[in-house]
């Protein structure tokens, strides 16, 4: 299962699955000791039909997972052209306590690709802040034959993290995109899902924290 594409963050971007709790000599802080709540607000497109993402946050504040049970795109035989194309919007309400800010540092998508000779599949996603002018977009590309799981992550340079502004409620929104190319052979299907085993797709994306300056 795998998978994992970040994408770039107007807020930041990614890094690994292991981040390390406190970075001495940064502006880094260890996570706040009281909750942070994330909620969605909106959830449009294709990859996500009404009622098949969630989103749940680790007990330790340190990243938060959208789950997916519906993000397939794909391509050749008698599928639909809409199906070669899948997206999916998420405007999430992030509650953060008093005095700290946050930034995406990582994230881990997973999912399922079969893709036939001569297909391509792609993967793109973009993070930013709601009214902030930075947008960054993360692509990752499989050409076919290719029939496993796909895992993979993005990151940055810590020193190019953007957080949220101190003490104002922004909305957080994660766009991500599927698409599948038909192969040589026009009449076999070629797909790429964003999911695991049990069909249900987790993208962990994790938090780095900062305080904000006393005003």
């Amino acid at each position: 299962m795998a998978g994992g594409l970040l994408l770039g963050v107007a807020a930041t971007t990614l890094l690994a699955a292991a981040l390390p709790a406190h970075n001495p000599g940064s502006s880094f802080e260890d996570p706040p000791p009281d909750k942070i709540v994330i909620k969605v607000a909106t959830v449009n497109g294709s990859g996500c039909p009404a009622g098949t993402a969630a989103v749940a946050v680790s007990g330790d504040n340190t990243a938060f997972t959208v789950t997916y049970s519906d993000y397939l795109a794909q391509a050749g035989g008698d599928s639909a052209p809409t199906a070669a194309r899948k997206n999916c919007q998420l405007s999430l309400l992030v509650h953060v306590p008093a005095g700290f800010t946050y930034a995406i540092a990582s994230a881990d998508y997973r999912g399922f690709a079969a893709l036939e000779s001569g297909a391509r599949g792609t993967q793109r996603a973009s993070y930013y802040f709601q009214g902030s002018p930075n947008t960054e977009y993360r692509t990752h590309n499989f050409a076919g034959p290719y029939d496993d799981n796909w895992q993979a992550t993005d990151e940055t340079d810590w020193a190019q993290l953007v957080y949220a502004p101190c003490g104002v409620q922004r909305n957080f929104n994660i766009n991500t995109e599927l698409r599948v190319s038909a192969g040589s052979d026009p009449s076999k299907v070629s797909f790429m899902t964003m999911d695991s085993t049990d069909g249900d797709i987790s993208t962990v994306y994790h938090l780095a924290w900062k305080e904000c300056p006393e005003k």
